[in-house]
């Protein structure tokens, strides 16, 4: 099997640049995970986010408002049910 190319002086920890390419991760998403994770700990990049709340807790407008920014086909006759799924699956 051949060696792999070196990811470049940008990304900052390596080691987890190939780990996450070897899971999937695109370059670019690989190269952002790896360089947050050189900058502060790698158990703080996991906890970032997460502040906009579970979609079951939105109110159906504010579904419909986040469904039109992301140009969800079809929203305007959604359910609350429909709106939460086409989201989480967007």
């Amino acid at each position: 099997m051949p060696a792999r190319k070196s990811p470049g002086p940008s990304v900052k920890d390596p080691a987890l640049y190939e780990e996450l390419r070897q899971d999937g991760a695109s370059k670019e998403k690989a190269a952002r995970i790896a360089n947050a994770a050189a900058r502060t700990s790698r158990s703080a990049v996991g906890r970032k986010g997460g502040k906009a709340g579970d979609y079951d807790d939105w109110t159906k407008d504010a579904l419909l408002r986040r469904a039109r920014e992301l140009d969800i086909p079809g929203r305007s006759s959604m359910t609350k049910a429909e709106l939460v799924h086409a989201l989480r699956n967007h």
